[in-house]
Formats: C-alpha cells, sequence, structure tokens
C-alpha cells in the first residue's frame, strides 16, 4: 500500500480567515480560487495525468470559483436554472435514482445517456505558479472543507485518497513539499465522490397546502453519511440535488520554513470569581520539524487589543529545539510565565452584557534562517459555565459567563441550502442577529459547522454559539432512520476532533451538544462527550438540544456537570394567541428553558414577489396561494401555514390585495414574537432562556423566519429586538399589569414608566405614571391595567414608555387589544400625520448611519409605522434600524436610527415612512445628507 503524506489539519497548522498569515514575509498563504470542473462521466484520464500540463482536454470544462460546490458551478455556468427561484428545483434531476423516477427528473441531465449526473465523480483542476525563491521550502496544500469524499494529485503524485479525506467537517493539511515545483507552474487535480448514501427525499411539495412533510427523507438514510442531514430536504427547505458534494470551503497553499505551529489553543481563566481584575491564560501549541535534522529557535508570542484601546502588548519568548521530523508539545501557563498574567483584563461579554472585547495573539517561530512560522488569531478572556437545578420534575439548565449567569434568547441558525454564504454574509446576519437584542444563536444538529467567517463575525458581535453536532432524531433513530448511522464511526470521529481543534478558540461558543433531538450511538456519543474534556475543556456539553431525547441507559450525563441536557425543544411551531406563551411559561414544565419554538413568520411585501416569483392567485385555493407558494414552504410547514393564514382572516379580516395582505400578516408576526419573549421576560429569573425555530431562511422561503433570505426582516424581528432591549418595559398579558425588566447585571437608575390606554378613535381613557428602580437582573410589577381593559369597547391601545431622569427614551412598547381578538377595527383607523428629519451621521463601524426623528403631527394614533432605506429603486438590505413597525399616540415623537453597509449605498439615497394609516412620503438624503 502507498503511503500518502496527509495529516489533519488539526494535527499541524490551523487556519483560518481568523488565522492570518504574514503575505509578504517569509510565510505566506495563497488562495487557490480559479478551477475548472467537469464529471468523470465525461473525463477518461487518470488523476496523474490530469494533474500534468500535458494534459489537453477533449471534454468543456467549466470555470468555476472555489468554494463551489458542483450545482452550484454548474448553475454558474447556465446548465441549470437557479434552484432558490420558483420551481426550478423541479428541472434538476436528483441524487436519488429512485425520486427521479418518481418526478420523471432524468430528462434533465446533462450527461449523455446518463440519468443521474450526481453517481459519479467529478474533477476539479486548477494551475498555479509558485515562485522560484520559495525553493526550499515547506509547503502545505490546506482543505478547509470537501463533500464528499476527496482523492487529490499533484504534479503527476497522489497525495491522497478517498478513504482519508472522508466528511463534510473536517479539514486537510497536505505535505506537498517533495511534490511542489518552486519557479514553475504546479497542477493540482482533486476527484469529489459523491455521499456514499445520497438518501431518498421526502416527496416534493408540489402544492400550496400539502401533506406532513418527512424531514430527512421517508427513512432519513441521509445520515448514513456524515454530512449535511437537511441536504435530502426539511420542511423549511427542498432537497439540494447534488447533496452539496464538492469543495465547499476554501483551498490554500502556505509557505513556511522547516518548523510549523499547530493546534494552537488559548484558555482563559478568572481564577478569583466574582472578582475580575486578574486574568491567567495558558497557551499550548504544538511545533512540528519538517526537516530530518533537529532545529533550534525561538517561539516569540504577542497579546495585543484588538477592538480596543488602552492596553499595551504583552510579550516574552521562549528557547525551543525540535528533533528531526517529529511534533514537539509545547504547555505555558501563568505560573511559568508572568506575562500569561493579564491585570484588569477587557472582558469578553454577550451582547447586552457588555462589550465584545477581543485580543489578538501572535505566534512566530523564528530560527537561524529567519521567521519559519508565523500564525495569528483573535481571541477573547471569559470563562463560560453551566448548571443544572430541577424545576417541579424538569431539569433546568443555566448558563455562566465571566460567573454571571446569562439569560439566553436568540435562535437556530440554518445553513445556505446550496452553502454559499461567505464572510460578508456571514457578517451581515449576524449583524442583524445583534441588532435585534438577542445575545445567542445555535447551530442545528442537521446543518454544518460553519466556516470559520461566522465564527469570527460572531465573536465580533457579541453572541453566544450553541454547536450542535451533525447527529438528529430524524435520521439517528429518535423518530426515524437508526442510531447505527452514521455507518462509518471513523469518519464522524475525525470529523468531530477536527471542528474542535478548528472553533474551540472562539469565545463566541458558549456550549457544545451532542446533537438536534436525539442521540448517537454509545460509541459516537462518548467521543463527542469525552474528546470536549480532552481537546477542549474549557466550556460545557449538554447530551442533546432537547431533554424530551432520554439519554440510554449507561450513558454519561453532561460535562462537567453529569446531569441531564436541561433545554428542550417541541414547540409549539404553529402560531400562538400571544396569551398562551404566558400560560406555557407560568406552568413550567418544558418551558424551564425552551430552545425550539416559533411561528410561520411571513416575510414582508418587500421581498414577497422575489419569493414566489408568479404571484398569480389560484382560485381554487385561499387568496393568493399558487403552488410556489407551497415549493417555498407553504406547504412543508405541515399545516402550520394554513392556520396561520386563518387566524389571520379571523383577526384582522379578509385581505384587500397582495400588500394589504402581507401587512396583516406583519400584524400576527409582531404579536407572536412579542409574546414568546415578554412571557419568557416577565420569569427572567425562573427560566433559562428562549430561542426561535428559527432566526434566518436557508433558501427564499415563506415561513419560520425573522428575517428572509433577502435579509429583509419582517414586523416579528422588530417586536423581537423590542422585547430583548436590556430594560425593558412590557404589558404581562397572563394579568394585564405593566412591568419593568431589567436584563443587565447592573442595576438601573431610577426610571418613570408611563401607561396610557387609548380607544380605535384614540380616545385617551387611561394614564398613570410610577417611578421604579430595579437592583439587577429581574421583573418589577407597576401598573395594573386589567379594569380598564375589561370595560373598554372594541380595539384598546395601550402605549407604554419608560424614560431615564432626564427625560431620555429608555423603551417604547405598544399593544393592540380586544374581546374575542376581533381587530377588524383596524382598518377604519383614521388618517394620521407624520413628520421626518433626517440627519447623517457619519461612518461608524464602516457603515453609513443615519438618524430621525418621526414625529406623529396629528391627533390620531400613527399605527405601525414603517421606515425603510431606499437606494435607487429598491430597499437597502440589509438595514440596521434601532426600531421600526412602531406605534406613536397623538404628538408623540420617536428618535431611531439606520445604518447599512456602504457598498450596498448608490447615488440616490432616500427613507420612505408609510404605515397602517400613515401615507407614504419619501425624504431625499441626496445632496448633503449623504
Amino acid at each position: 500500500m502507498k503511503k500518502y503524506l496527509i495529516l489533519f489539519i488539526a494535527g499541524i497548522t490551523l487556519l483560518s480567515a481568523n488565522y492570518l498569515q504574514a503575505q509578504n514575509g517569509p510565510v505566506k498563504q495563497v488562495k487557490l480560487v480559479n478551477f475548472d470542473l467537469q464529471s468523470s462521466a465525461l473525463i477518461d484520464n487518470s488523476g496523474e495525468e490530469l494533474s500534468t500540463l500535458q494534459y489537453h482536454s477533449k471534454a468543456y470544462w467549466f470555470p468555476v470559483k472555489v468554494p463551489s460546490t458542483v450545482l452550484t458551478g454548474l448553475v454558474a455556468n447556465h446548465i441549470y436554472p437557479d434552484p432558490y427561484l420558483g420551481l426550478n428545483n423541479m428541472l434538476i434531476p436528483d441524487a436519488s435514482d429512485q425520486f427521479n423516477k418518481d418526478y420523471k427528473l432524468e430528462q434533465y441531465s446533462f450527461l449523455p445517456n446518463d440519468p443521474n449526473p450526481w453517481k459519479k465523480p467529478y474533477w476539479y483542476r486548477t494551475k498555479f505558479t509558485v515562485p522560484e525563491g520559495d525553493k526550499g521550502r515547506v509547503f502545505q496544500l490546506i482543505f478547509k472543507g470537501i463533500n464528499y469524499r476527496a482523492t487529490v494529485w499533484l504534479n503527476g503524485k497522489q497525495i491522497a485518497d478517498s478513504t482519508q479525506m472522508a466528511g463534510m467537517f473536517a479539514e486537510y493539511n497536505l505535505d506537498v513539499t517533495k511534490h511542489i515545483k518552486a519557479g514553475a507552474t504546479n497542477v493540482l487535480a482533486v476527484k469529489i465522490y459523491p455521499l456514499d448514501f445520497p438518501g431518498l427525499p421526502a416527496q416534493e411539495q408540489l402544492k400550496a397546502l400539502g401533506p406532513f412533510f418527512d424531514n430527512g427523507g421517508p427513512t432519513g438514510d441521509i445520515g448514513k453519511n456524515v454530512t449535511m442531514l437537511a441536504s435530502a430536504g426539511w420542511d423549511w427547505m427542498p432537497p439540494v440535488r447534488d447533496r452539496n458534494m464538492g469543495i465547499w470551503q476554501p483551498v490554500f497553499l502556505r509557505t513556511t520554513g522547516a518548523v510549523t505551529i499547530g493546534r494552537p489553543q488559548l484558555k482563559t481563566d478568572l481564577p478569583n470569581l466574582p472578582d475580575t481584575d486578574i486574568a491567567k491564560l495558558s497557551l499550548n501549541l504544538t511545533l512540528t520539524n519538517h526537516l530530518q535534522s533537529a532545529e533550534k529557535g525561538e517561539l516569540k508570542v504577542t497579546i495585543s487589543p484588538e477592538n480596543f484601546t488602552g492596553a499595551l502588548p504583552v510579550q516574552f519568548a521562549k528557547n525551543i529545539s525540535v528533533a528531526a521530523g517529529t511534533s514537539a508539545l509545547i504547555s505555558m501557563d501563568a505560573a511559568a510565565i508572568k506575562q500569561l498574567v493579564i491585570s484588569k483584563p477587557h472582558l469578553w461579554w454577550p451582547n447586552n452584557y457588555g462589550k465584545a472585547n477581543l485580543y489578538r495573539i501572535r505566534l512566530q517561530y523564528v530560527n537561524s534562517t529567519g521567521i519559519a512560522d508565523d500564525t495569528t488569531f483573535v481571541f477573547g478572556i471569559r470563562t463560560t459555565t453551566s448548571k443544572a437545578t430541577t424545576v417541579n420534575g424538569f431539569v433546568r439548565r443555566d448558563f455562566y459567563v465571566n460567573g454571571k449567569r446569562v439569560h439566553l434568547v436568540g435562535g437556530a441558525w440554518v445553513p445556505d441550502m446550496m452553502v454559499n454564504r461567505d464572510s460578508t454574509r456571514f457578517d451581515n446576519e449576524l449583524h442583524l442577529c445583534r441588532n435585534a437584542n438577542i445575545n445567542l444563536v445555535r447551530i442545528w444538529g442537521g446543518g454544518i459547522t460553519p466556516p470559520d467567517a461566522f465564527f469570527e463575525a460572531a465573536d465580533k458581535y457579541g453572541l453566544m454559539v450553541w454547536s450542535d453536532f451533525w447527529v438528529t432524531g430524524d435520521t439517528q433513530g429518535e423518530f426515524k432512520g437508526s442510531n447505527s448511522w452514521p455507518l462509518e464511526g471513523n469518519v464522524f470521529i475525525n470529523n468531530v476532533k477536527s471542528t474542535i481543534y478548528r472553533i474551540r478558540n472562539h469565545p463566541s461558543l458558549l456550549v457544545w451538544t451532542g446533537g438536534n433531538e436525539g442521540h448517537a450511538r454509545r460509541e459516537l456519543y462518548d467521543v463527542m462527550r469525552d474528546n470536549i474534556i480532552v481537546l477542549d475543556g474549557t466550556r460545557p456539553y449538554i447530551p442533546s438540544s432537547s431533554g424530551f431525547a432520554k439519554l440510554p441507559a449507561g450513558f454519561k450525563g453532561s460535562w462537567p456537570d453529569d446531569q441531564a441536557t436541561g433545554v428542550y425543544s417541541g414547540g409549539p411551531y404553529s402560531w400562538q394567541d400571544p396569551h398562551e406563551y404566558y400560560r406555557l411559561i407560568n406552568a413550567g414544565k418544558d418551558w424551564v428553558f425552551k430552545d425550539e419554538t416559533g411561528i410561520p413568520s411571513q416575510p414582508p411585501y418587500t421581498t414577497l414577489p422575489k419569493i414566489v416569483t408568479n404571484l398569480t392567485w389560484d382560485k381554487s385555493l385561499p387568496y393568493p396561494l399558487n403552488n410556489t407558494w407551497g415549493y417555498h414552504d407553504a406547504a412543508t410547514g405541515n399545516g402550520h401555514y394554513e392556520l396561520y393564514y386563518q387566524e389571520m382572516i379571523k383577526r384582522y379580516g379578509e385581505p384587500t390585495g397582495l400588500e394589504n395582505f402581507s401587512d396583516k400578516m406583519q400584524l400576527l408576526n409582531a404579536i407572536g414574537y412579542q409574546g414568546i419573549f415578554e412571557a419568557a421576560n416577565h420569569k427572567i429569573n425562573e427560566t433559562g432562556g428562549v430561542m426561535l425555530w428559527k432566526l434566518n431562511a436557508a433558501f427564499p422561503s415563506v415561513i419560520w423566519q425573522v428575517y428572509d433570505w433577502y435579509l429583509e426582516p419582517n414586523a416579528g424581528y422588530y417586536f423581537m429586538q423590542n422585547a430583548c432591549e436590556p430594560v425593558h418595559i412590557q404589558l404581562n398579558l397572563d394579568d394585564s399589569t405593566v412591568a419593568v425588566i431589567n436584563r443587565t447585571h447592573h442595576a438601573t437608575s431610577q426610571l418613570t414608566a408611563t401607561a396610557q390606554v387609548f380607544t380605535i378613535n384614540t380616545e385617551k381613557i387611561f394614564s398613570q405614571t410610577e417611578k421604579v428602580i430595579l437592583a439587577t437582573t429581574g421583573a418589577k410589577e407597576l401598573i395594573p391595567l386589567s379594569k380598564v381593559l375589561k370595560s373598554a369597547k372594541g380595539v384598546s391601545f395601550v402605549v407604554l414608555n419608560l424614560t431615564d431622569a432626564a427625560g431620555k427614551m429608555i423603551s417604547h412598547n405598544v399593544y393592540w387589544l380586544a374581546a374575542g381578538t376581533d381587530y377588524t377595527d383596524l382598518n377604519k383607523m383614521q388618517p394620521a400625520e407624520v413628520k421626518v428629519t433626517c440627519t447623517n451621521a457619519g461612518i461608524v463601524n464602516g457603515d453609513r448611519k443615519y438618524n430621525l426623528q418621526i414625529t406623529n403631527t396629528s391627533n390620531q394614533l400613527a399605527f405601525f409605522v414603517r421606515p425603510q432605506l431606499i437606494s435607487g429603486n429598491d430597499e437597502v438590505m440589509p438595514s440596521y434600524w434601532s426600531a421600526n413597525y412602531f406605534t406613536l399616540s397623538p404628538h408623540e415623537n420617536m428618535n431611531i436610527s439606520v445604518s447599512a453597509p456602504l457598498s450596498k449605498l448608490g447615488n440616490n439615497i432616500a427613507v420612505t415612512v408609510s404605515g397602517w394609516n400613515v401615507s407614504k412620503q419619501q425624504i431625499s438624503l441626496t445632496p448633503g445628507n449623504k
């Protein structure tokens, strides 16, 4: 058997966009981007031939930009239509032969006489030049992620085979020093193999209101692989036809000296909690000598502020020798090196608990020839722990950061259907999450562990990350499938280890989770749990994202307390009256920590025509549905969308047109998400947290997200943003009492709470003001409204304001209430008028920012006021609004802000403002204001 020169990246050099290498010095890293792609069905040549300059193709090769899955590359080359749009996915053959026969998809294969274009491997081929001056250096090819298997050839030599490179979540570092040609053109050929078992998808949802959807397919056999399980289709995205086979993460060529730095781990400790004046750091790494002679050198360490000022860099060095052809594990701690004791550290805190302060560490190994290796990464000084508490027979999991309990609010984040997100998209999405005042994003077990850019953005925005491994009840036997899957335990184990090494230094990573609503078999479960201890050991592990999935006998519990999971999924996922969430929270049970609940939450009219590309109404269906609605998840919601639609009709009346239909759906979104988070607020000290299914969309979808695939938030996003603000005023719907919530660890100053109640005609029927101080995290009830609301006729508006001693608005909140949930009188509201002023606040954190004051100049309530940032004729997405879809009482004003990436802004910038009973107006921001 040939001995191939392959090493897991975890074993040699941990690299990412976060691990920046010096590009102009002796150490450099180049991304290989421009590849050619073709099916092996059309290529008869061997890898040895393909990886030489002498190869000349008889077949046409498709140019692609890596990272790119095979289907992404074929869509970019117009071989297949864009599967995100309309019913285009039904014009692309599937990886399942049976599925192709059922839906007659064989006819769409681009391969002659081959009805399934995904059964055979695909070749990726590229050329690159290495400078003559790099002769004698060490070269490593780094594959950040492939799916599902790969064989690699370089300059006519096989470097790795498909038994070594397998699974979607491992990184690979290939030592190619002996095969690189310095001063010449090099040729790389990569053979990508499809999933071993492509899985049978569930039946396609080709009707607007379809049957129950089988997540992961009727048998869940996609779970035989270590891959993105949702690629076989879920109830919020269709099956991905090629199952995302390809090179889905970047490929790098790294050039270094003889000794390389690998597996760096920086641990941070606050030994004197609750005192945080001292932090102690420890550093572990591996030095590998690639030569057959011993190397002597110096390891230089520099630690400096990344996103704050006021701290001097910390520097020290240590002489280290590495024997010929070996690796040495280096460990340094504060007991031995005084520079690793940090006085008055700037701590990393989750969003709204403090600043997400970051440091940067730079590691250099310098020998007699100069800098042999040079790597750097960002980290945060913080600790994470958890504790299990039993409440009326239900275990509740509490989490602590820097010794302080944090109440988790956020939701699940799902990958792009074709894993096409890049660093800009990750930043935009997590910026939207931070802007929504949430503090946690959950990486769901049926998706992917995201690329490094995701975690870098989470670090920057103070978002804690809850990371499931790749197990679900739909494929591992809890509901269907089998706990004997995945079939190759060694592939799963290698992927687990590689993932731990890759992301363990990120301060945002809060907790490891064994999977989603299920458990892997004992062999794999123990590896997940125990390798967290051995390879990480700095954050908790819990067995599953659902306490309903009971651990089998003999399985260890959470780490380090060996207790039960203490978090619960199970919804509800259908639209609920907001009062229902109070009932659930008050009952406790699985709502002591609810990690999955949500509502269908249709996008606003702005992006609806992009999602449903043929908005013509099928008159046999409820307005305005047609079968494209079904394919974009109205059907796959398993009946939830239909109930959601019916509730809108019941409360607000039949829509008069598509825009009116969309606006009425936003009313449901608003009070639905408001109910979820405010119910949790009023028991903030009695619950561990509440998380949505889900935050975002995997493709253009009409259900289960607070911002859509085009990055447009719906009204529910802003009502969540409001409910999760650090200090908040709300109406507790269980007893109709006004309460003030403090989500922070600090006491408030004296605040003034005001409650007003208006009729549908803006007659004020109640007003009361109270002073309040909250000493720490908690809720305080102030003003009972039960009597006045019971005696009110028709629709009433409750307007709540919270101001500080200087009269500055701290929190503003509005409710519309009616006995019997009949809100049809809203359709008869008298018009209101608003005045808008806007000033340019300049460039803030790389985004253009504007400040707006919106004043209700009329004697009527201005209901559901929606400002939008416009560039040319289109809304700017993403736009980061501090408030939206708000309501103003007569002559009341709101000061809000909006920012957006400069790249999204053209020459004609404007703000439009409209509302339920407010006519649209447009304010130009050019010239002068831009």
